[in-house]
């Protein structure tokens, strides 16, 4: 029996999760990387309904929060077409280098992940603290500067988020493939916080099916509060309620 999953939402049609950073949604493409079940969202979640589910969106695995899966296929297919009409808000929290502008939009086509093709990409952020640390890691610079940015991104293309704040040379802290492995490595060694600095803490959308309002968050985990603390910032000011909300199922 796998470990079941955080359940943020569930009603008839729809099931959210509290996805893990180190989980993913679902199985590795690529056959050559193995992963085990219990760190696979898709098996923990129909091993917790005990039936088979659709995942409707995904997050990189070393990035955590809100998954929806349908509990059949034409939900998920209603839930696709809010995603194709930009229909869905879907809220992250990151942590960048340096000091990134007060707001702004990030209108810059990525090449796809699975051709050669330009597939245009719109990313939208708002900066709600920044921090100049006494430290220094680069040689030109005494200080050290972070910004923790909330980011909507309105496309969803392989690690958009990512690329596109890493091509304002404000890159997130503890990515390894896009980031600076010396502020990784500060943030790792000096203010122990680990890993990956982005998280899908809102998913808000229309449900498909009764027309109300379904608002979607995730609780804050001990390394987001410890990240709060270190800005100064209080988290209440993002107006976000985090009780879980669990429909009884029909």
């Amino acid at each position: 029996m796998l470990s079941p999953p955080i359940i943020l939402y569930e009603d008839s049609d729809y099931i959210a999760i509290d996805k893990l950073p180190g989980h993913h949604v679902h199985p590795p493409e690529n056959s050559r990387w193995r992963v085990s079940k219990e760190l696979v969202c898709l098996y923990s979640v129909r091993d917790y309904l005990g039936h088979y589910v659709y995942p409707i969106h995904r997050l990189d695995a070393a990035t955590g929060g809100v998954v929806l899966f349908g509990k059949h296929p034409e939900a998920a297919a209603k839930i696709q077409v809010l995603l194709q009409t930009q229909s869905i808000h879907k809220g992250y929290l990151a942590v960048a280098r340096g000091y990134t502008p007060c707001a702004g939009i990030i209108d810059q086509p990525l090449l796809s992940d699975s051709s050669d093709l330009q597939l245009p990409s719109l990313t939208h952020f708002e900066t709600l603290a920044q921090i100049d640390l006494p430290y220094a890691i680069s040689k030109k610079h005494d200080t050290t500067r972070y910004s923790l940015v909330k980011v909507v991104p309105k496309t969803g293309r392989y690690h958009q988020i990512r690329r596109h704040l890493a091509s304002l040379s404000h890159p997130l802290v503890g990515d390894i493939k896009h980031g600076d492995s010396r502020h990784n490595r500060f943030f790792r060694e000096e203010l122990k916080i680990s890993g990956l600095l982005l998280h899908s803490f809102e998913l808000n959308f229309k449900h498909p099916y009764t027309n109300t309002p379904v608002n979607l968050f995730t609780p804050w985990s001990h390394r987001w509060i410890k990240i709060f603390e270190l800005f100064h910032f209080k988290e209440n000011l993002l107006a976000v309620s985090c009780s879980p909300s669990v429909l009884p199922r029909s």
